[in-house]
């Protein structure tokens, strides 16, 4: 039976994709690297080291570790400063009507976010009452495809993964709920979620009256 649900932050919750991809942008024209938004397409759902390790990788670039972790943190300082821009009208169509429902009727609920930052996105959003359970870059050492962050929100939850339904955007996120047992429920395009159990095009599909008719069996 279905206990709790885990969501990831980017992409479900809110959309910081573009100021992901303005701060990367800004610190590989400081750095005379190549960015665009097909590269950025690669770095969805991915941490903050192996973004900059695909963007390195794409500008055939020989950097070592210790100034690979200072463009990071650069880009890091450029994102965070863009965060203030966030409001509560910044949540994605039909994301905070679900999580209203959830606490309603009583669901355990977890954020499991390879970002670094969602606390402060949460905090801008006035999001933090409903989630139970904080899962996020600085909770777990791997991350996705990895299934660890949702291994540790199910954890922190006191539930099994097949009791968690996690909401997914990003293809290395649906990989990792799958990874970990869970049912996972992808948001966005066939070619990117299609292979979640259940997928829908927008957060304003994904209503908890949907998800309980394609698991019924499971409610």
């Amino acid at each position: 039976m279905i206990k709790g649900f885990i969501f990831d932050l980017d992409g479900v919750i809110t959309d910081t994709a573009e100021l992901h991809f303005q701060a990367w942008k800004n610190l590989a024209d400081q750095v005379g690297w190549n960015f665009d938004r097909e590269v950025n397409e690669k770095l969805r759902g991915v941490s903050r080291m192996d973004s900059i390790n695909i963007i390195r990788a794409h500008n055939n670039a020989e950097v070592d570790q210790e100034e690979l972790i200072e463009l990071a943190n650069k880009k890091n300082a450029i994102y965070v400063e863009s965060l203030n821009q966030i409001t509560p009208d910044d949540y994605l169509e039909g994301a905070e009507g679900l999580l209203k429902n959830l606490r309603v009727e009583g669901f355990l609920v977890a954020l499991g976010s390879a970002s670094k930052n969602s606390t402060k996105v949460l905090q801008q959003l006035q999001a933090n009452k409903y989630f139970d359970v904080i899962g996020d870059g600085n909770s777990v050492s791997k991350s996705k495809p990895a299934p660890d962050i949702f291994l540790y929100g199910a954890e922190k939850l006191g539930l099994k993964p097949e009791q968690c339904i996690v909401y997914e955007d990003a293809e290395s996120g649906v990989d990792a709920a799958k990874a970990g047992g869970f049912y996972a429920v992808g948001i966005g395009p066939k070619e990117r979620v299609g292979h979640a159990d259940v997928r829908f095009d927008t957060m304003k599909e994904a209503t908890l009256f949907e998800i309980k008719s394609k698991f019924n069996d499971l409610f």
